[in-house]
């Protein structure tokens, strides 16, 4: 099945029927994130940026799940041919390349945490990974937020973790080199961002 935005939101809005709740709104603005700074990068399609945002929790069609959502989006992706929005339903959690900076609980059999302790370990993120793991933390599911905002919003449903200094601290650093790379703050690019994170 090919991905294209057609079958990206009609893949959404299925997975919201089967498990409504905010993380769908945030998707959209993920997705729309994507795109906006996407389309500032020479070397990132906007289009695909979009359909990886929108994708990146598709895991939760399944039902309310911790990392169980990871494995669930991929196995989901690459049913339908999807390999690279597959790896992102994974990678999108790990901006740091080892399974145990996870901040969630691995509801996932034993088979399951082997496969993605190794698939994460051995993932090639490209910057459609890094915009994504970016995107995820510049948006709640009533709009887009500074990342300190979506920090806190995080840790308040997750708790602190041994790694959640050192994620936010790689975070930023992903915020940087896609500044540098399209020259202004990504929240330039954000419509209604300091306005909704005032809320």
């Amino acid at each position: 099945m090919e991905l294209n935005k057609k079958t990206a939101q009609q893949a959404l809005e299925q997975a919201a029927k089967s498990n409504p709740g905010a993380w769908v709104d945030h998707s959209k603005y993920v997705a729309e994130a994507c795109k906006n700074i996407a389309l500032r990068c020479k070397n990132l399609s906007a289009d695909q940026a979009y359909l990886f945002g929108l994708l990146h929790d598709i895991g939760r069609y399944a039902g309310v799940t911790s990392e169980k959502h990871l494995i669930d989006g991929y196995r989901y992706c690459m049913e339908r041919g999807w390999e690279k929005a597959a790896q992102i339903c994974i990678s999108h959690a790990f901006m740091i390349q080892d399974i145990h900076t996870s901040i969630g609980e691995f509801d996932v059999s034993d088979a399951d945490y082997l496969f993605m302790e190794t698939f994460v370990a051995n993932a090639v993120y490209d910057d459609y990974d890094r915009l994504v793991q970016l995107c995820d933390s510049l948006a709640l599911p009533t709009g887009f937020c500074l990342l300190e905002k979506r920090f806190v919003d995080v840790t308040i449903r997750y708790g602190v973790h041994p790694a959640t200094i050192d994620r936010w601290k790689k975070i930023l650093e992903i915020k940087a080199l896609f500044e540098a790379q399209i020259g202004c703050s990504v929240y330039t690019l954000l419509p209604g961002v300091v306005e909704n994170s005032l809320r």
